[in-house]
């Protein structure tokens, strides 16, 4: 089965100002994973598009900072029921053009949706503090005021979960925002776009251009924007952190993750083994938040879950995105297939124990389809440069530790900090392990520890840069300032017994 309509070459433009904006002479080939086949183009703009974008994001900004949150909250609520009244056309859509199975692509966009869900509740999040009486008359109160207009730079691995992740809060906070998703997938972010201005939200307050490394520069350089949130590689995050920072804008950029799955000797192996398959190879490992790195304590907790995983990892239904018996599908590009496959190679050259071999998966019927199946190694050591990089795909490997100090050690130790997990039923070394380890999001017994949407999501190291998480309050406080007003109401005295004098402890 292949999706409807994938073969009808289309047009992606820009969406500005509340409707579709076609310009731009260049322009990218949008794939059908499954097939290998174009099936769109999408337009890569420049800095003269952004200037149309930033130009309706100026017009359109104060009015939506003056509206009262109670009516924003209203278009967030407006726009949660459209999102779950197209779940299943937006989820196709998603499949069509990244790959993932149908079942992750609801996953996609349910985790965004749940951002959207706190934004509903924006105005008990925005209110500020108070303090009366603070010196002789005085009062203090702080306010959060949005910052004008924010700009999100996004992966192509979750085309709807981060742009609502960013666009979310930084609307709800009374910013205008202009997305630049990922030129691969970029037909869902449009639509997320457009079903905003069906909720009511006023145009030119979400835009969506889209681009290469010029528009990215751009948005990067542009003096109207005020703040850029970015999620990709860490090379490119450090990058986008510097030359944001540099142009004055607060910046939070996340990159990439080697994550780490702890298994102490009590735990159940069972349900690991269930944990790891889906953490590790669900959505062909293209997760910043999957488990592609699995430490056993001990030679023999080892060998029991080896043996254990290899029928299971066996077992991995490989399949296009519309099978719904398929574990997942096919990775998002050629380029990334092949990429994939030189890491597998690599890590063989390197000494890794190549236990499953996922090189080579073709499915009939989708010869010419980006599949990779599912690779497990044994035996990778710390210092193999496999086991060092990101390979963001289906491939598993096993780093075999002595003892709790050394699993401990390997996470904390890894120039990525993003997730990281630990399986067992002593509460103790759970306590010990989350407390000791330096990783910025841990699970016990969670394999894949994403913070719900009134935390915050954030990793440590290369994994990110920046002091300031994405959503929850962390994302209330990156899309806001904060303003603190003294305010006093004298008497009219001539005496100059209640001449001001600064508020001390004293």
């Amino acid at each position: 089965m292949i999706f409807e309509g994938a073969f009808m070459l289309r047009d992606i433009d820009h969406f500005i100002a509340g409707g579709a904006h076609a310009a731009g002479d260049r322009t990218s080939d949008v794939f059908d994973p499954n097939q290998g086949a174009v099936q769109a183009r999408v337009r890569l703009g420049t800095a003269l598009d952004l200037d149309r974008a930033v130009a309706a994001a100026r017009k359109a900004q104060p009015a939506w900072a003056a509206t009262n949150p109670q009516k924003r909250a209203r278009v967030m609520f407006r726009y949660k029921e459209l999102i779950e009244a197209n779940m299943d056309d937006l989820a196709a859509l998603l499949s069509s053009e990244h790959g993932k199975v149908l079942a992750d692509s609801r996953g996609d966009i349910q985790r965004g949706l749940e951002v959207i869900e706190y934004a509903c509740g924006i105005p008990q999040a925005l209110k500020g503090e108070y303090t009366q009486g603070a010196g002789p008359g005085i009062d203090v109160y702080s306010m959060r005021q949005p910052l004008g207009i924010g700009a999100g730079i996004t992966p192509f691995n979750f085309p709807a979960m981060i742009p609502m992740w960013m666009f979310g809060m930084a609307i709800a906070c009374g910013n205008a925002f202009i997305l630049k998703p990922s030129e691969r997938d970029p037909s869902v972010p449009v639509r997320l776009a457009e079903l905003m201005k069906e909720a009511g939200l006023p145009g030119g307050i979400l835009n969506v251009v889209h681009g290469d490394k010029e528009m990215v520069h751009a948005i990067l350089d542009h003096p109207d924007i005020a703040a850029v949130s970015f999620v990709g590689s860490s090379d490119i995050a450090q990058y986008i952190y510097s030359r944001g920072t540099a142009n004055g804008k607060r910046v939070q950029a996340f990159g990439g993750a080697k994550n780490h799955g702890i298994v102490m000797p009590d735990a159940d192996l069972d349900q690991v083994v269930n944990d790891l398959t889906g953490a590790a190879f669900g959505s062909a490992g293209e997760r910043c938040m999957a488990l592609p790195v699995v430490v056993p304590v001990g030679n023999e907790t080892a060998e029991r879950l080896r043996e254990k995983l290899i029928p299971a990892i066996e077992q991995l239904r490989v399949g296009v995105s519309s099978d719904p018996d398929a574990h997942y599908g096919p990775v998002v590009s050629k380029a990334h297939k092949e990429r994939i496959e030189s890491y597998i190679q690599m890590c063989v050259d390197e000494g890794g124990e190549l236990v499953v071999d996922g090189r080579g998966f073709s499915l009939q019927g989708n010869e010419e389809g980006f599949f990779v199946g599912p690779t497990f190694f044994d035996h990778v050591k710390p210092s193999f440069r496999s086991y060092r990089e990101e390979i963001f795909g289906p491939v598993l490997q096993m780093v075999r530790a002595a003892d709790f100090e050394e699993a401990v050690r390997l996470p904390s130790e890894h120039d990525y900090g993003n997730g990281v997990a630990i399986f067992t039923r002593n509460g103790h070394a759970a306590r010990e392990f989350v407390s000791r380890v330096n990783v910025g999001m841990v699970g016990v017994n969670v394999p894949i520890p994403v913070p719900v949407s009134y935390h915050s999501f954030g990793g440590w190291k290369r994994s990110g840069f920046g002091d300031i998480g994405q959503y929850g309050q962390e994302g209330l406080r990156f899309w806001t300032k904060t303003k603190v007003v003294t305010q006093r109401w004298p008497d009219g005295s001539v005496t100059g017994e209640n001449a001001f004098v600064i508020p001390t402890m004293g």
